[in-house]
C-alpha cells in the first residue's frame, strides 16, 4: 500500500509539483472532509455504496503521499452525528467498510508508522465497529510517522459541549477557577488534544461550508476547495493543495 511509487509511474504534473512544494513548510496538520461518493455513484448509474467503497481508494492515496512527504498530521472526517439520517444499508456499508479498512491495512498502517486516532461518540457506533476502532487505536498508539484522526460518529458542536461540561464539573467540585479557563485550556479538552491545530482544510465535492468539522481548531486554517468529487480524489490533488497554501501569505490576524 505505502510503497514508494516509481518514478516512470508519476505523471508529469505530479512530478512538476513535487518540484515546487518547499520541504521546509509543509503543513504540519491536513484536515479533509472526505465529501462526494454519493454523488460520484449516482452520477455513473450505481448505488450510493459503491462511491464510499471507491473513496477508500482515495483515502489509500492520500495517507500515502502524506507518509512520503512527512506530513505529521492528517484528520479526515469519515462520519458525522448528522450521518445517521441516511438510510440504513447505506449506514451499515459505512461501518463495514470501516471494519473491513482497519483490518486488512492494519499491518501496512503499523509498518509505516501511523497511529490510528479515532475522534468522536465511538461509545454509539455499533458494537463491531467498536472493536475494529479500538483495535486499530491499540495496535498502532506507539506510532509516530503520521497520526490519522478518523472522525466517526463526530460533531464539533457536540465535541465543544463535552468539553465545556468537563470543565464546569471541575469548577463545581473546586479543582478549577472559572478564570483559570482560558483558550488553551479549551483546546487540551478536546478530541484533538495535543495536536497543532489544522494548516490546511481540503473540502473536495464543490461545496462550501464546514458541516460542523473542527469548528474550533479551524480559526485560522487555510481553505483549499475543489469540484472535485472524493473518489475521484488523489495524490496529484493533494500536492495542487499544498502548492497552493505555500503561495499564501499567513497572519494569524496581523497586518500585511
Amino acid at each position: 500500500m505505502f510503497k514508494k511509487l516509481p518514478e516512470e509511474r508519476k505523471t508529469a504534473e505530479e512530478t512538476g509539483l513535487l518540484a515546487r512544494i518547499d520541504r521546509s513548510r509543509l503543513p504540519q496538520h491536513i484536515a479533509i472532509i472526505m465529501d462526494g461518493n454519493g454523488r460520484w455513484a449516482q452520477r455513473r448509474g450505481l448505488p450510493r455504496t459503491l462511491g464510499h467503497r471507491a473513496g477508500v481508494e482515495s483515502l489509500r492515496d492520500v495517507v500515502k503521499i502524506c507518509v512520503e512527504l512527512g506530513i505529521r498530521f492528517l484528520t479526515v472526517y469519515a462520519f458525522s452525528t448528522e450521518n445517521w439520517k441516511r438510510p440504513r444499508e447505506e449506514i451499515n456499508t459505512l461501518m463495514n467498510l470501516l471494519i473491513e479498512y482497519l483490518q486488512k491495512e492494519i499491518d501496512e498502517l503499523c509498518a509505516n508508522g501511523i497511529r490510528i486516532n479515532p475522534i468522536g461518540k465511538l461509545e454509539e457506533l455499533p458494537a463491531s465497529a467498536q472493536k475494529a476502532v479500538l483495535m486499530a487505536r491499540e495496535r498502532t498508539r506507539l506510532n509516530r510517522r503520521l497520526t490519522l484522526n478518523v472522525a466517526l460518529n463526530y460533531g464539533s458542536r457536540s465535541e465543544l459541549v463535552e468539553a465545556v461540561r468537563t470543565l464546569a464539573q471541575k469548577v463545581r467540585r473546586g479543582e478549577l477557577a472559572p478564570g483559570e479557563i482560558d483558550e488553551k485550556l479549551i483546546s487540551s479538552h478536546l478530541y484533538t488534544a495535543g495536536q497543532p491545530d489544522p494548516d490546511l482544510l481540503i473540502r473536495p465535492s464543490g461545496d462550501y461550508r464546514v458541516s460542523n468539522f473542527l469548528l474550533w481548531q479551524l480559526a485560522y486554517t487555510e481553505f483549499w476547495l475543489t469540484p472535485v468529487l472524493w473518489p475521484d480524489f488523489r495524490r496529484v490533488h493533494l500536492l495542487q493543495a499544498i502548492v497552493d497554501f505555500q503561495s499564501r501569505e499567513r497572519r494569524f490576524g496581523g497586518l500585511l
